[in-house]
Protein backbone atom coordinates (compact mmCIF):
# COMPACT_ATOMS: atom_id res chain seq x y z
CA UNK A 1 0.00 0.00 0.00
CA UNK A 2 1.12 3.46 -0.49
CA UNK A 3 0.58 7.06 1.20
CA UNK A 4 1.25 10.46 -0.24
CA UNK A 5 1.88 13.06 2.29
CA UNK A 6 1.95 16.85 1.26
CA UNK A 7 3.39 18.58 4.45
CA UNK A 8 2.34 22.32 4.92
CA UNK A 9 3.25 24.55 7.70
CA UNK A 10 1.79 27.80 8.12
CA UNK A 11 4.48 29.90 8.36
CA UNK A 12 6.82 30.82 5.81
CA UNK A 13 9.85 33.41 5.96
CA UNK A 14 10.77 34.24 2.52
CA UNK A 15 7.24 34.53 0.99
CA UNK A 16 5.01 35.10 3.89
CA UNK A 17 1.60 32.82 3.32
CA UNK A 18 2.56 31.09 0.13
CA UNK A 19 1.20 28.51 0.81
CA UNK A 20 -2.07 29.50 0.98
CA UNK A 21 -1.21 32.26 -2.70
CA UNK A 22 -2.89 31.45 -5.50
CA UNK A 23 -1.16 30.58 -8.57
CA UNK A 24 -2.94 29.23 -11.84
CA UNK A 25 -6.15 29.16 -10.09
CA UNK A 26 -5.58 27.57 -6.57
CA UNK A 27 -3.48 28.02 -3.57
CA UNK A 28 -0.18 26.80 -3.69
CA UNK A 29 -0.59 24.02 -1.69
CA UNK A 30 -3.22 22.73 -3.63
CA UNK A 31 -1.63 21.79 -6.50
CA UNK A 32 0.45 19.33 -4.82
CA UNK A 33 -2.50 17.28 -3.05
CA UNK A 34 -4.02 17.65 -6.77
CA UNK A 35 -1.41 16.20 -8.37
CA UNK A 36 -1.13 13.10 -5.90
CA UNK A 37 -4.95 12.15 -6.33
CA UNK A 38 -4.97 12.35 -9.62
CA UNK A 39 -1.75 9.84 -10.20
CA UNK A 40 -4.01 7.27 -8.89
CA UNK A 41 -1.33 5.52 -7.27
CA UNK A 42 -2.03 6.27 -3.09
CA UNK A 43 -4.47 4.37 -0.60
CA UNK A 44 -3.85 8.03 1.20
CA UNK A 45 -3.30 11.87 0.38
CA UNK A 46 -3.00 13.33 3.52
CA UNK A 47 -2.28 17.07 4.37
CA UNK A 48 -0.50 17.72 7.42
CA UNK A 49 -0.36 21.31 8.27
CA UNK A 50 -0.79 23.55 11.25
CA UNK A 51 -3.06 25.96 9.45
CA UNK A 52 -6.90 25.03 10.59
CA UNK A 53 -7.58 26.89 6.64
CA UNK A 54 -5.20 24.52 4.84
CA UNK A 55 -6.46 21.63 6.69
CA UNK A 56 -10.10 22.45 6.47
CA UNK A 57 -9.32 23.49 2.36
CA UNK A 58 -7.38 19.92 1.68
CA UNK A 59 -10.12 17.54 0.61
CA UNK A 60 -11.53 20.35 -2.10
CA UNK A 61 -8.13 19.43 -4.12
CA UNK A 62 -8.42 15.65 -3.16
CA UNK A 63 -6.91 15.06 0.12
CA UNK A 64 -8.24 11.59 1.65
CA UNK A 65 -7.32 12.59 5.31
CA UNK A 66 -5.69 15.66 7.51
CA UNK A 67 -3.60 15.78 10.34
CA UNK A 68 -2.68 18.08 12.69
CA UNK A 69 0.71 19.01 13.00
CA UNK A 70 2.09 19.75 16.41
CA UNK A 71 3.36 23.02 17.41
CA UNK A 72 7.14 21.78 17.65
CA UNK A 73 7.39 20.10 14.53
CA UNK A 74 6.09 23.59 12.38
CA UNK A 75 8.62 26.17 14.04
CA UNK A 76 11.33 27.72 11.74
CA UNK A 77 13.87 25.44 12.64
CA UNK A 78 11.91 22.08 12.47
CA UNK A 79 12.71 19.36 10.37
CA UNK A 80 10.52 18.43 7.61
CA UNK A 81 11.04 14.06 7.96
CA UNK A 82 9.81 14.05 11.03
CA UNK A 83 6.44 15.64 10.37
CA UNK A 84 6.29 13.34 7.29
CA UNK A 85 7.02 10.35 9.76
CA UNK A 86 4.32 11.70 12.28
CA UNK A 87 1.71 11.89 9.45
CA UNK A 88 2.48 8.33 8.48
CA UNK A 89 2.07 6.82 11.95
CA UNK A 90 -1.13 8.93 12.39
CA UNK A 91 -2.57 8.17 9.34
CA UNK A 92 -1.63 4.29 10.06
CA UNK A 93 -3.09 4.58 13.57
CA UNK A 94 -6.86 6.25 11.93
CA UNK A 95 -7.45 3.49 9.11
CA UNK A 96 -5.74 0.40 10.33
CA UNK A 97 -3.56 0.09 7.56
CA UNK A 98 0.06 -0.31 6.68
CA UNK A 99 2.04 1.35 3.99
CA UNK A 100 4.84 -0.30 2.70
CA UNK A 101 5.90 2.51 0.15
CA UNK A 102 6.17 6.54 1.34
CA UNK A 103 6.24 9.30 -0.98
CA UNK A 104 5.85 13.11 0.06
CA UNK A 105 4.98 15.76 -2.34
CA UNK A 106 6.63 19.36 -1.37
CA UNK A 107 3.95 21.77 -1.08
CA UNK A 108 6.40 24.76 -3.12
CA UNK A 109 7.15 22.63 -6.33
CA UNK A 110 4.18 22.36 -8.01
CA UNK A 111 5.74 21.90 -11.51
CA UNK A 112 6.14 18.29 -11.40
CA UNK A 113 3.57 16.32 -13.81
CA UNK A 114 1.73 13.48 -13.34
CA UNK A 115 4.51 11.32 -14.83
CA UNK A 116 7.14 12.46 -12.89
CA UNK A 117 5.86 11.17 -9.76
CA UNK A 118 4.54 7.77 -11.29
CA UNK A 119 7.75 7.20 -12.74
CA UNK A 120 9.61 8.04 -9.52
CA UNK A 121 7.40 5.64 -7.92
CA UNK A 122 8.23 2.67 -10.47
CA UNK A 123 12.01 3.42 -10.29
CA UNK A 124 12.08 3.21 -6.34
CA UNK A 125 9.91 0.11 -6.17
CA UNK A 126 11.69 -1.49 -8.89
CA UNK A 127 15.09 -0.82 -6.62
CA UNK A 128 16.12 -1.77 -3.34
CA UNK A 129 17.24 1.59 -2.24
CA UNK A 130 15.33 2.84 1.00
CA UNK A 131 15.01 6.67 -0.52
CA UNK A 132 14.29 8.18 -3.67
CA UNK A 133 14.81 12.13 -4.58
CA UNK A 134 14.48 14.27 -7.22
CA UNK A 135 16.90 16.52 -8.63
CA UNK A 136 17.95 18.29 -11.37
CA UNK A 137 21.66 18.10 -12.96
CA UNK A 138 23.59 21.26 -11.37
CA UNK A 139 24.34 24.22 -13.17
CA UNK A 140 27.96 24.26 -11.65
CA UNK A 141 30.31 21.54 -10.73
CA UNK A 142 32.22 20.59 -7.60
CA UNK A 143 34.98 19.21 -9.46
CA UNK A 144 35.04 22.13 -11.72
CA UNK A 145 33.67 25.57 -11.58
CA UNK A 146 32.18 25.49 -7.60
CA UNK A 147 34.92 26.99 -5.53
CA UNK A 148 34.53 27.57 -1.96
CA UNK A 149 36.61 30.06 0.38
CA UNK A 150 39.83 28.62 2.79
CA UNK A 151 40.35 29.47 5.94
CA UNK A 152 43.51 31.79 4.90
CA UNK A 153 41.04 33.75 2.15
CA UNK A 154 42.07 32.19 -1.15
CA UNK A 155 39.41 29.87 -3.07
CA UNK A 156 39.83 26.29 -4.57
CA UNK A 157 37.71 24.12 -6.24
CA UNK A 158 35.11 22.24 -3.65
CA UNK A 159 36.14 18.51 -4.61
CA UNK A 160 39.46 17.47 -5.78
CA UNK A 161 39.32 15.21 -8.01
CA UNK A 162 41.64 12.07 -8.38
CA UNK A 163 42.90 13.53 -12.19
CA UNK A 164 42.88 17.09 -13.98
CA UNK A 165 39.27 17.71 -15.32
CA UNK A 166 39.77 20.34 -17.71
CA UNK A 167 36.35 20.10 -19.45
CA UNK A 168 33.01 20.22 -17.47
CA UNK A 169 31.77 17.23 -19.27
CA UNK A 170 34.75 15.27 -17.75
CA UNK A 171 33.66 15.46 -14.16
CA UNK A 172 31.20 13.08 -12.64
CA UNK A 173 27.83 14.42 -13.14
CA UNK A 174 26.18 16.36 -10.05
CA UNK A 175 22.56 17.41 -9.08
CA UNK A 176 20.97 20.03 -7.45
CA UNK A 177 18.48 18.45 -5.04
CA UNK A 178 14.65 19.91 -6.23
CA UNK A 179 13.05 18.50 -3.20
CA UNK A 180 9.51 18.22 -5.56
CA UNK A 181 9.77 14.10 -4.57
CA UNK A 182 10.84 11.99 -1.62
CA UNK A 183 10.24 8.50 -1.34
CA UNK A 184 10.64 5.97 1.49
CA UNK A 185 10.37 2.12 2.35
CA UNK A 186 8.52 2.45 5.57
CA UNK A 187 10.70 1.58 8.11
CA UNK A 188 13.59 3.44 7.42
CA UNK A 189 10.93 6.88 7.49
CA UNK A 190 9.66 5.86 10.55
CA UNK A 191 12.60 3.99 12.61
CA UNK A 192 15.54 6.28 10.95
CA UNK A 193 13.49 9.17 9.79
CA UNK A 194 16.32 10.70 7.34
CA UNK A 195 16.05 11.10 3.51
CA UNK A 196 19.35 9.71 2.89
CA UNK A 197 20.87 6.21 2.94
CA UNK A 198 23.66 4.33 1.40
CA UNK A 199 21.13 2.83 -0.76
CA UNK A 200 19.57 6.44 -1.78
CA UNK A 201 18.68 6.52 -5.35
CA UNK A 202 17.67 9.86 -7.09
CA UNK A 203 15.18 10.58 -10.05
CA UNK A 204 16.19 13.38 -12.77
CA UNK A 205 13.78 16.18 -13.77
CA UNK A 206 14.44 18.97 -16.35
CA UNK A 207 15.07 22.22 -14.92
CA UNK A 208 11.66 23.59 -15.95
CA UNK A 209 10.18 21.18 -13.93
CA UNK A 210 12.28 21.78 -11.00
CA UNK A 211 11.89 25.24 -9.16
CA UNK A 212 11.30 25.20 -5.44
CA UNK A 213 9.19 28.55 -3.98
CA UNK A 214 11.64 30.35 -1.60
CA UNK A 215 11.39 33.64 -2.65
CA UNK A 216 9.31 36.58 -4.60
CA UNK A 217 11.51 35.61 -7.32
CA UNK A 218 10.98 31.93 -7.22
CA UNK A 219 7.27 32.61 -6.94
CA UNK A 220 6.58 34.79 -10.08
CA UNK A 221 8.93 32.39 -12.19
CA UNK A 222 6.74 29.34 -10.66
CA UNK A 223 3.61 31.51 -11.49
CA UNK A 224 4.63 32.41 -15.23
CA UNK A 225 5.72 28.81 -15.85
CA UNK A 226 2.23 27.12 -14.26
CA UNK A 227 0.47 29.49 -16.64
CA UNK A 228 2.07 28.53 -20.12
CA UNK A 229 1.32 24.84 -19.32
CA UNK A 230 -1.53 22.78 -20.67
CA UNK A 231 -1.14 19.82 -18.32
CA UNK A 232 -1.45 21.12 -14.92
Amino acid sequence: MRICTITVRAGSKGVPGKNLRVVAGRPLFGHSVAQAAATGLFDEVVVSSDSEEILELAPTFGATGVVRRPAEMATDTAGKVPAIAHAVRTTEERTGRHFDTCVDLDATSPLRTLDDIRAAVAMFEDSRAESLITGTEARRNPYFNLVEEQRDGTVAVSKQPDDAVLRRQDAPRCFDMNGSIYVWRRQALLEDQVVFFPSTILYEMPPERSTDVDSEFDFRIVEWLMEQRSDR
